[in-house]
């Protein structure tokens, strides 16, 4: 009762145990599933964060390289347009002040330098070379002077002072028309400098602010990355353990469910033995109770009692038969049992007295 009462107990104890393993398992099974979707997920976020880092870093280099281009062209296009507006500027006041003015011919270089410029258009080019041809002409020969009259400076000059004052009028207008235009267009070209300028800073801070956050986030999801790598790596050791100490213990619970069974049917057979054996035991001492042997010795013995050592010899008879029939069963019995008490009994019963033999079963 003690042994079934601890394999009850034991039993019981190991199937909770592992029961409670099987259910730590499926947890661990799901949260080793979980992590390794988490970390596949993180990896791919954090895939397409570089990707995105790297693009927006080429989006910066680019752009710095237009923009570095675009103010090159900016700076000399506006050095173009500044050196025309001072050189039409300078130009344009000579022209004003020597307007009737032929002894400053050094003067017109200012106007020459015009042709030089980037900017001027080949039709006002066109227009300061015969303005240039006009006001500086090569030396023309006096006219002859009237007999009987002096000579007179007036009738030299008169002729080319008009032609020159008629020629820088129409020029300073063209200049001027022309100065318009190019401060005009040095300022439309400052503003969209200005607008390029603050196009440029406006994308650099929008990619700078987008490379920051995404390499924040980058670094956030790689370090839970590691956090649920590590997680898993603790869950996969603890399934193992668990495994295994589940494994143990199911092989514990089958080794001892196994023994106690075998013990049980041992404890079980020994019990119908002890009964097959009781029940032999009764048996023969029935037979050697039986009316049989008394009815015998009841009939005979009565008769025989006035004979002396007759009754002896038929006493011994009658008993030395009842041994032999008890022995005989109880042999056959041992055999049938393979019971090694039956056979000691009918070992003892063939052996000993018959009286012996009784008080030995009783």
């Amino acid at each position: 009762a003690a042994y079934k009462q601890f394999c009850d107990d034991t039993s019981v104890e190991k199937q909770r145990s592992i029961s409670e393993a099987g259910e730590a398992i499926d947890v661990l099974k799901a949260d080793i599933e979980k992590a390794t979707a988490v970390a596949g997920k993180l990896t791919k976020e954090i895939a397409a964060a570089d990707e995105d880092i790297s693009v927006w870093t080429g989006d910066k280099a680019a752009a710095t390289k237009v923009r570095e281009l675009e103010k090159n062209d900016y700076d000399a296009l506006h050095k173009d347009y500044s050196e025309s507006v001072d050189a039409l500027q300078r130009a344009i006041s000579v022209l004003k002040k020597q307007a009737h003015d032929r002894s400053q011919a050094t003067s017109l270089a200012q106007v020459s330098a015009l042709r030089d410029l980037r900017l001027m258009p080949a039709s006002a080019k066109a227009k300061i070379q015969a303005f240039l041809q006009v006001a500086e002409p090569g030396p023309a020969p006096a006219p002859a002077p009237v007999e009987g009259e002096a000579p007179s400076g007036l009738d030299v000059a008169a002729p080319e002072a008009y032609g020159y004052e008629f020629q820088s009028s129409g020029v300073v207008e063209m200049l001027e028309k022309l100065l318009d235009k190019f401060v005009e267009e040095r300022t439309a070209i400052e503003k969209s400098e200005l607008n390029s300028k603050h196009a440029y800073e406006m994308l650099m801070q929008d990619l700078t602010a987008q490379i920051t956050q995404t390499t924040q986030d980058r670094e956030d999801k790689a370090a839970t990355k590691a956090k649920t790598l590590q997680s898993k790596a603790d869950a996969e050791g603890d399934l193992k353990e668990t495994t295994s100490t589940m494994k143990a213990d199911q092989t514990y619970l089958d080794d001892l469910v196994a023994t106690c069974e075998q013990k049980a049917t041992d404890f079980e057979s020994r019990q119908q033995l002890r009964a097959e054996e009781l029940e032999a035991i009764t048996k023969a001492m029935e037979i050697i109770s039986s009316s049989s042997v008394s009815g015998h010795a009841d009939t005979y013995l009565p008769a025989f009692a006035q004979k002396g050592s007759a009754l002896v010899s038929l006493r011994s008879s009658v008993e030395t038969g009842a041994q032999a029939q008890v022995a005989r069963y109880l042999a056959l019995r041992a055999r049938e049992l393979d019971s090694r008490v039956l056979s000691a009994l009918a070992s003892h019963a063939s052996a000993d007295p018959f009286v012996k033999v009784k008080k030995m079963i009783k």
